[in-house]
C-alpha cells in the first residue's frame, strides 16, 4: 500500500524533530564548560528545551492533520468538478431559445418574433443610455467635490485661507483665552 500524505509528512517532519533525535542529554551537557557539566541546571535546561521542542512538534502535527483534511476536501471538490464536467453541459444558446420559443420542439410556433423582441430591446437600450448619462453626471459632481476638497486642503497646507482675517481672529481668540487663564490664577 502506498504511503499516505500524513504518513510521509509525519515521517519526514515529526520523527527527526524530537530533541533526543537531534542531540542527546550527554551531547548537550558536553557543550558546556567542564566546570558546569555536573550542574543539575543543565538537565533542567535540557528538559525545558525538550518541552519547547515538543510543543513545536505538536503544532506541526496539528498542521499536518489540518493539511490532510484540506487534501481530502480538495479531492472531494475535484471529484465533484470532474463529475460536473462529464455531465451534459447546459447550452446557453439553447436555454435562450427555449425561453424565447418555448419548448425545443420545432412543431410549436414561437412565443416571440423579431417584431415583438425589437421594441423591448430598444426600450432596454434607451434605459441603459439614460442610466449611463446619470452616472456620468454623478461622476462629474463627485470629481468636482473631490477637487474642491483637495484645493481647500492645499490652502491649509500653504497658509492661504479664503477668509484673510482668520489668522488675526485666531490670534485674538488665543490672547483672550490666555488672559482668562491668567485672571483665574
Amino acid at each position: 500500500m502506498a504511503p499516505t500524505e500524513t504518513k510521509i509528512l509525519s515521517d519526514y517532519l515529526l520523527v527527526p524533530a524530537q530533541l533526543p533525535a537531534i542531540i542527546s542529554l550527554q551531547e548537550f551537557t558536553e557543550l558546556f564548560p567542564r566546570s558546569l557539566q555536573s550542574s543539575p541546571q543543565i538537565r533542567n535546561l535540557y528538559r525545558d528545551l525538550q518541552t519547547q521542542r515538543n510543543a513545536v512538534v505538536d503544532s506541526v502535527a496539528a498542521e499536518i492533520e489540518a493539511e490532510a483534511k484540506r487534501g481530502k476536501a480538495m479531492r472531494r471538490v475535484m471529484i465533484k468538478a470532474k463529475r460536473e464536467e462529464e455531465a451534459p453541459e447546459n447550452d446557453d444558446e439553447a436555454e435562450i431559445e427555449r425561453l424565447l420559443f418555448g419548448s425545443t420542439s420545432h412543431s410549436q410556433t414561437p412565443k416571440h418574433n423579431i417584431g415583438s423582441v425589437l421594441p423591448d430591446l430598444e426600450g432596454a437600450v434607451s434605459e441603459l443610455e439614460s442610466e449611463l448619462q446619470l452616472l456620468g453626471e454623478e461622476e462629474a459632481a463627485l470629481l468636482s467635490s473631490i477637487q474642491q476638497t483637495v484645493g481647500s486642503m492645499s490652502d491649509l497646507r500653504y497658509g492661504r485661507f479664503a477668509n484673510g482675517q482668520l489668522r488675526d481672529q485666531v490670534l485674538e481668540g488665543l490672547a483672550s483665552l490666555r488672559d482668562t487663564c491668567k485672571s483665574k490664577n
